[in-house]
């Protein structure tokens, strides 16, 4: 078992307003490989798809309590977290209630700070999480500024397209309004490249774009495009369970690594 990082968890939000970029593939596997170094992980699934729920095991007939009763406050934390069949890995689930939320919970004047009051509370300490990852919906909308609110950092998955870096300055305004409005303390846990082909120059000319526009904060890990990482959510597993010697599977052990070491450093 690893030494605990920190008295709290780490609460990083997997986030990016473009869908199809990866994202719940890389909040799944990203928390499967710190749960396989021993690390305790909570995955929160606030996308009303519910794909990290099911990429999971948690079949939509088990989900009956979940993101949206507890930001709506019609239950508590210990009766929304679910144990996953991967060790050390537990899940909030979602359903697509989560859908009309925006609407619902408009008019809380704590609309803002309703998960982060949940993750940030003494319930969660008799669960000694290491890590939190909250899988956002594909959009900026109150879910997402919610799980801002909530985290220590940004997690920013980027697929190697031609159109990668369109629409990421309009995340990071909102990353930089919520740290000026409501958590002075967020920051960027870095940049993800995904679906990476190195074969393509295209990926190629994403990725050199990408660091000399970002710098540091791109990950020297790149997650390859791989039809394992593709199959695995039909069997409900992450991929490193699914096909553990998989370039997929690799790649997001590697990240995990990074992004540790990336603290230490820190």
């Amino acid at each position: 078992m690893p030494d605990k990082i920190t008295r709290n968890p780490r609460i990083i939000s997997v986030a990016n307003q473009k869908g199809g970029v990866g994202k719940t593939t890389t909040a799944i596997n990203l928390a499967a490989a710190m749960s396989e170094m021993g690390y305790k992980v909570l995955v929160v699934d606030l996308d009303p798809q519910g794909n990290a729920s099911t990429g999971l095991g948690i079949d939509r007939n088990s989900r009956d309590v979940t993101t949206y009763d507890l930001l709506t406050g019609d239950a508590d934390l210990q009766s929304a977290i679910q144990v996953t069949n991967t060790k050390n890995l537990w899940i909030i689930p979602a359903t697509t209630d989560l859908s009309s939320a925006d609407m619902e919970l408009y008019s809380s004047d704590n609309r803002s700070y309703l998960l982060r009051s949940a993750l940030r509370s003494k319930d969660m300490d008799v669960y000694a999480f290491d890590f939190v990852f909250i899988d956002c919906p594909p959009s900026l909308s109150l879910l997402t500024v919610n799980a801002m609110v909530a985290s220590d950092s940004v997690l920013v998955p980027l697929q190697s397209e031609f159109f990668a870096l369109e629409g990421l300055s309009q995340l990071m305004l909102t990353v930089r309004e919520v740290r000026q409005t409501a958590n002075k303390d967020l920051r960027i846990e870095g940049i993800v490249l995904t679906m990476f082909d190195q074969r393509n120059n295209l990926s190629q000319m994403v990725d050199e774009d990408a660091r000399e526009n970002l710098g540091d904060l791109v990950f020297k890990t790149q997650v390859p495009r791989n039809v394992r990482v593709s199959e695995a959510p039909s069997f409900a597993v992450p991929v490193l369970e699914y096909d553990s010697q998989s370039k997929g599977a690799m790649a997001y052990r590697a990240l995990a690594k990074e992004m540790l070491d990336r603290r230490k450093a820190a």
